[in-house]
């Protein structure tokens, strides 16, 4: 199963001086191509015992100051993130042949950042975040039914945000942009912060 990967292609020169800024013009392209779900990506954390874990989240927000997203604080990423606090994300989208690596410090976002951004969330989603005792073992589905019934019950159609749910910025001192090309001789440039600025290099595929 293998794919000729001949798309586009990736320079150090077309790449620019500033990941962001090469981040924003990829995922306006994702945006454009309808490319499925393209704010998903991969979170990776290590946990206290030396063990990684990935999971799929969607970032919410990015800019300047690092990427967001959104989550449940007594989940296995926070209780990793709380121990280790760095992760790595990945972006990858198929139909483009790219790929996004990001690695850097973790920080949770304000609570009223996280207040601002959980009020814009539909209703049922507001009551998940109620319902969900993440990453925890439950006996069956009738446990988030009956959770959410109850959130329902006692919150109507404006359940507050829990404490135990908000937000994570991750604050890159990495970035790579890897472009598919043939004959597996992909194209991989990384930004590197050195001393509060960006070094820029090509790596081997």
């Amino acid at each position: 199963m293998r794919t000729s990967y001949e798309r586009d292609a990736l320079d150090e020169q077309n790449a620019g001086n500033e990941p962001l800024a090469l981040f924003e013009k990829w995922f306006e392209i994702a945006l454009k191509a309808k490319v499925p779900e393209p704010n998903a990506m991969t979170v990776a954390t290590v946990g206290a015992d030396g063990r990684p874990s990935t999971r799929v989240v969607l970032v919410k927000s990015f800019g300047a100051d690092g990427v967001v997203f959104y989550t449940n604080y007594r989940s296995r990423k926070a209780r990793d993130l709380e121990t280790n606090p760095y992760a790595a994300l990945q972006f990858h989208w198929v139909e483009l042949q790219r790929v996004v690596r990001i690695e850097g410090r973790v920080e949770r976002t304000s609570a009223e950042e996280s207040d601002a951004y959980f009020a814009k969330r539909p209703v049922d989603s507001r009551i998940g975040a109620w319902a969900s005792p993440q990453s925890e073992v439950i006996a069956n589905r009738g446990v988030l039914l009956a959770n959410a019934a109850k959130a329902s019950a006692t919150y109507g159609l404006h359940p507050p945000r829990p404490e135990h749910w908000g937000g994570y910025r991750v604050i890159p001192d990495t970035w790579e942009f890897w472009q598919g090309r043939k004959s597996r001789l992909h194209d991989r440039v990384r930004f590197r912060l050195v001393d509060g600025r960006w070094h820029k290099e090509r790596l081997a595929p």
